[in-house]
């Protein structure tokens, strides 16, 4: 199935390239602080993410300090990002668990990992599904590896690139797939953007929509 799709999935880049271009391959961040990072940004938007994230890096300078804090200081210090009393929690359990693994708190080892083995280390720690892994792989390692979130699940159904009732765990592997590995990053990041500007969960744009012409839930819904 995945390699039927091979020719929408490059029309569906394409397009989506020629609105909101090629996006720049390279790290965001180093690894611990994109896992941290991606744990904030859990049902939250990225404005908030950021200033959870510089505040926590603010009151506690090192990862050793955010292991080891007391978690009501941690949840004071991400509040911004919401559901405190869940993220505090698992980023000082990551971080505990990075510790006790490897004696200090680096992923760099995963670099060299396989990257079946990488990912399956990282979804071992709680709270963190396939998405988050896949964010650390392909954002701070340039490994190919292709996030799932919200926006990517919906665009992927509606164009009919994964079937109507796939789950976002099972799409990891679907798209991972159909998508040829180096579009994983511009293609992942272009996907959100158009549906945070035009593939909106409610009341989508369709008639401002570059996609249209490839898109099942257009024809459907017309």
């Amino acid at each position: 199935m995945g390699s039927n799709l091979r020719p929408k999935v490059l029309e569906v880049h394409r397009l989506l390239v020629d609105s909101y271009g090629e996006q720049p391959d390279h790290p965001r961040l180093e690894p611990v602080a994109e896992l941290v990072c991606t744990i904030l940004s859990q049902n939250t938007n990225d404005v908030n993410r950021d200033v959870a994230f510089d505040r926590l890096r603010r009151r506690f300078p090192t990862w050793d300090e955010v292991r080891d804090a007391p978690v009501e200081e941690i949840e004071a210090a991400i509040r911004p990002a919401g559901l405190g009393r869940q993220k505090a929690p698992a980023i000082q359990r990551a971080l505990q668990r990075i510790t006790e693994e490897r004696g200090e708190i680096s992923l760099d080892f995963l670099g060299g990992m396989p990257l079946e083995d990488a990912r399956k280390w990282l979804t071992q720690m709680k709270g963190v599904g396939p998405k988050t892994a896949a964010i650390v792989l392909l954002f701070a390692f340039g490994r190919p590896a292709f996030p799932v979130d919200t926006h990517v699940h919906r665009l992927s159904k509606r164009l009919g690139l994964i079937g109507p009732k796939v789950s976002r765990e099972k799409a990891h592997v679907l798209l991972e797939e159909t998508v040829p590995p180096d579009l994983y990053y511009t293609l992942h990041l272009n996907l959100i953007t158009h549906g945070r500007q035009i593939c909106l969960a409610r009341n989508p744009r369709c008639a401002q929509c570059t996609l249209a012409d490839l898109c099942d839930y257009y024809r459907s819904h017309r």
